[in-house]
């Protein structure tokens, strides 16, 4: 999710402020318009009809919009931006090991042991798995000083990888640009297959791939992932228990489990397990059975967490942060919670259990009633609420009704955590929203994406 200020101070990715193409992106550009964006965008609609790209929990599914003007990033900016994320998710790995033991960073000050005491996403009974992050999509964005800076981390179940190979397939032999940009798939399928490897120690697992359905808004994405790497999807009540082992309806035992479901914890707020819990609590104890990414994961993805995200790659790593985070304040810390309410008005407002977009309050453009209600909201728990510094979105050149135009974006890359190390993948994706002026460029309100290159 990604929200900002209004666009009046936004940078173009791709243009220049006299309208001139930025150098890493004129080919592209130039490709686009010899194509014609018109012409471009209704071929690209096709492919994606062809392919089936759709979006969206089955009553609202429609087909995925992938906007045929690519965004381009400089090899250089991509390669800091992939040692950023090693460094953050080496400390947030660490994080979560230690919210699951000794809680050291409580103890040194860090983070307030409230953060940990009213997370909803622990799971203290279980054996700790491994590795607890196996695949990561942190969402960046990029300000009018030109940095990239994270916005959330995403480290539970990060979507959208398979409508960013789409993207590539759809647009890249399209344009014909030589030299392209990094290929992508090969990496993806290596690094996928080497992060379920590495999550266990079993030289042959039997691996599944654990979806929603229909239900899910990104059902096509999990049957793509399934293939890539050669697992069936499978939803819990095609599962059962056989003793201490979680069975395949062929009857295999099931080693490893790669959860793509939107349900992210075992139990429910009363502490009784859900439907996941009753099913995977008893193979999970008996250690039968890996989850990636595990539960418990979450706790490096609550938002009371990430304001001190910085914190603590200093703590566990002893580094300067690489990668630095958008300015955000925990308002269950009353000083905090004081400060951001004087500024209500000039902030960010996202409820901690968010997601998709939903339920953030974005101060520059809210009116006075929404401030009261936001201002009465916290007030009343303000544990369940974090404030952001607003970001003064990036746009992107755009096809909209045959014409280009400025649309604000944000940035998703993808890692995967191995055995040698954090692999992120050339490029990501990017999101678009595809109405003038909108600041949520998720995909569930809207939006649509971008292929994106990484050249030079």
């Amino acid at each position: 999710m990604s929200t900002g200020t209004a666009p009046a101070r936004s940078l173009d990715e791709a243009l220049l402020p006299d309208g001139g193409d930025r150098p890493h992106a004129a080919a592209a550009l130039a490709a686009v318009r010899a194509y014609g964006p018109a012409a471009l965008a209704a071929d690209v609609a096709r492919g994606a009809a062809d392919l089936d790209l759709r979006h969206g929990p089955a009553e609202e599914q429609h087909l995925f919009t992938v906007d045929p003007v690519p965004r381009v990033l400089e090899r250089a900016e991509w390669e800091g931006v992939a040692a950023g994320l090693d460094q953050r998710l080496r400390a947030l790995e660490a994080f979560v090991a230690d919210a699951h033991g000794p809680r050291e960073a409580v103890r040194a000050g860090v983070v307030p042991a409230a953060v940990l005491d009213t997370n909803r996403h622990l799971a203290p009974d279980l054996p700790a798995p491994r590795r607890w992050i196996g695949m990561a999509g942190p969402d960046l964005v990029r300000g009018a000083d030109g940095r990239l800076v994270v916005l959330e981390d995403n480290v539970r179940t990060p979507t959208l990888l398979a409508y960013a190979l789409a993207a590539r397939e759809l647009v890249a032999p399209r344009l014909g640009v030589r030299p392209g940009p990094v290929p992508v798939r090969e990496a993806a399928v290596a690094a996928m297959r080497r992060m379920l490897a590495d999550a266990t120690d079993l030289a042959d697992p039997v691996v599944a791939v654990l979806g929603d359905g229909p239900r899910s808004a990104v059902a096509w994405e999990i049957d793509r992932l399934g293939e890539m790497v050669g697992a069936p999807v499978v939803l819990p009540s095609e599962l059962a228990v056989r003793g201490e082992d979680l069975v395949l309806p062929d009857g295999r035992r099931v080693d490893l489990l790669w959860r793509r479901t939107s349900e992210e914890r075992l139990s429910d707020d009363d502490g009784r397990p859900n439907e996941l819990g009753e099913l995977l609590l008893g193979p999970l104890r008996a250690g039968t059975v890996t989850v990636v990414n595990a539960f418990g994961t979450g706790v490096a993805d609550d938002k009371r967490t990430f304001p001190y995200v910085e914190d603590l790659v200093r703590f566990f790593l002893g580094e300067e942060p690489r990668l630095r985070s958008q300015p955000a304040y925990d308002l269950g810390d009353p000083a905090q919670c004081r400060a951001a309410l004087d500024r209500l008005p000039e902030l960010v407002l996202k409820p901690r259990s968010g997601s998709g977009g939903h339920g953030v309050l974005i101060g520059p453009r809210a009116d006075e009633r929404q401030l009261e209600r936001a201002r009465a909201a916290v007030l009343a728990e303000p544990g369940g609420w974090i404030a952001q510094e607003p970001v003064a979105l990036s746009t992107h050149p755009t096809v909209v009704d045959g014409a280009l135009v400025p649309r604000h974006v944000d940035y998703r890359p993808y890692a995967f955590c191995t055995d040698e190390g954090t692999v992120v993948l050339p490029g990501g994706f990017t999101r678009v929203s595809l109405t003038e002026g909108e600041l949520v460029v998720n995909a569930s309100q809207g939006g649509g994406g971008k292929d994106t290159w990484v050249v030079g």
